[in-house]
């Protein structure tokens, strides 16, 4: 039974975590032959205040990403 853990900051659009449930899962199925009903997915969305990137906090870098 695979389970995959997908770690974001916040922002997709349902859509969006559609489309990658979906892509991850036939990636799945076509690679390693597992079962689509047997696949799990948890979408976590972390705030940008507690995602750290480069040394620093996502959402301080983005205000200047040098």
């Amino acid at each position: 039974m695979p389970y995959i853990n997908v770690q974001i900051t916040k922002g997709a659009t349902r859509e969006q975590k559609a489309q990658i449930v979906k892509d991850m899962t036939e990636s799945l199925q076509r690679v390693l032959g597992k079962k689509p009903e047997y696949t799990h997915i948890v979408i976590q969305e972390i705030e940008e205040e507690n995602w750290g990137y480069a040394g620093m906090l996502t959402d301080d870098w983005k205000k200047n990403p040098s």
